[in-house]
């Protein structure tokens, strides 16, 4: 319980930092857009994901064996990993005919750009 009293207490002076921060003449910060960033940096926070990643960004469309074909994990671990990319929208995926391929989705590329380039 006191560990969480220090936390609040941190976050507490973080935000009394931003605020003296604003005061004192320069751009106020805005964390509304805090969230999302957390969410796409925790979705590549694994060294794995970011080289899928790399592999995706390095071809137009890819099916999950070739993936696995690229990487010293099993296809069941490949496909959890390809899973959370997905969900936090870096990559599209097209489960139709017999293999899924995936490929970047550059929007999200470009929108985490953005969030870390406002840090």
């Amino acid at each position: 319980m006191a560990q969480d009293t220090h936390v609040l207490d941190a976050m507490d002076a973080g935000i009394a930092d931003d605020r003296r921060f604003a005061a004192s003449g320069h751009a106020e910060i805005d964390v509304s857009t805090d969230p999302e960033l957390a969410a796409l940096a925790k979705a590549i926070a694994n060294p794995t994901r970011i080289k899928i990643l790399r592999i995706l960004l390095s071809r137009d469309w890819t099916v999950c064996g070739e993936i696995v074909d690229e990487l010293p994990l099993a296809q069941s671990t490949v496909s959890q990993h390809l899973k959370v990319l997905k969900q936090e929208g870096f990559i599209r995926g097209d489960v139709d005919g017999p293999k899924p391929g995936y490929c970047v989705n550059p929007a999200t590329i470009q929108r985490l750009k953005t969030l870390v380039g406002g840090l």
